[in-house]
């Protein structure tokens, strides 16, 4: 496959996690808590994943790439909890805007690590990123909002851990087959969650049947797809260029607020959805046209 095909499935990736807000709306709003959603979202998409495992070409991985897979999938189970705590003291759009640090956070890493440094290409469109999601948040145009070194820190942790995400899923076992490797990762995640929100929803009958069309289309775009998408696109554009492309979360949250749940979206959370996307073209620019992730 050609670069931008790889830049197309990470895209497609974030776009995986921006549905998932409408349906998690859909669940507390049929009475189903944050513990019941939650484990349902994980533990039903680590049963879809290992489902379609079963239905895969078969390649043996040692026990010791087993072992750093499911590790690599601690930060993906970390990053849903720590939003979570995030929203107890913050308002949603602070804490979206706290979490959407993690684009320049991924680029930081691919840095540290891999000796990328960023260009001035990718810090512009990282300061558009952000500047977008200022915006689309629609944090100058609320009345009230309530900002507390708890929600800040959680909010961070949150970034941080989503970024550590994709920079392992484009590092860790490349070589992986990208089925097995998300369902590794996703276990991970699914025993992180259960370490924290303890799965008693699988004890009560009327709660696993309530909740099991939310579990599933949630395991399915926030625990099946992502983690998949991100095994096949990241080794090849890099965590730095894949945390931009990522960044396609927030216009679908928008996009699915307005168009399934209604809800009224301002001119200037449109305009900021605008920057976002152009953002994230302006990073694919250069990169496709070099296809080379050092100039990425």
């Amino acid at each position: 496959m050609k670069f931008w095909h790889y830049a197309l499935i990470v895209f497609l990736g974030g776009c995986c996690y921006g549905i998932l807000s409408t349906f998690v709306k859909l669940a507390y709003a049929a009475g189903f808590t944050v513990s019941a959603v939650t484990g349902a979202q994980y533990f039903f998409g680590v049963v879809l994943a290992w489902l379609a495992v079963l239905f895969t070409k078969k390649k043996r991985l040692t026990r010791r790439q087993i072992t750093k897979l499911i590790l690599s999938g601690i930060p993906f189970g970390a990053t849903g909890i720590f939003y979570y705590q995030a929203l107890q003291t913050l308002n949603a759009s602070l804490a979206i805007v706290f979490l959407f640090q993690f684009v320049w956070i991924g680029a930081l890493l691919e840095w540290a690590f891999h000796k990328r440094k960023p260009t001035k290409r990718k810090l512009v469109s990282i300061g558009l990123l952000l500047v977008g999601s200022i915006l689309a948040a629609n944090i100058f145009f609320q009345e009230s909002l309530t900002l507390s070194w708890q929600g800040t820190v959680w909010g961070m942790l949150a970034a941080c851990s989503f970024s550590t995400f994709v920079f392992l899923s484009s590092s860790v076992e490349k070589e992986a087959p990208p089925i097995l490797k998300s369902a590794l990762l996703s276990t991970g995640g699914v025993i992180t969650v259960f370490l924290v929100f303890p799965p008693t929803f699988l004890f009560d009958m009327d709660v696993l049947a309530g909740v099991l069309p939310y579990g599933l289309a949630l395991g399915v775009f926030g625990v099946v797809l992502p983690p998949l998408l991100f095994s096949i696109g990241m080794p090849h554009v890099g965590s730095g260029l894949g945390t931009i492309l990522t960044s396609s979360e927030l216009p679908v949250v928008l996009i699915m607020s307005s168009l399934v749940l209604a809800e009224p979206i301002s001119l200037p959370q449109w305009i900021g959805v605008i920057i976002i996307l152009l953002g994230i073209v302006s990073s694919n620019l250069r990169a496709g046209s070099s296809n080379s992730l050092e100039t990425a």
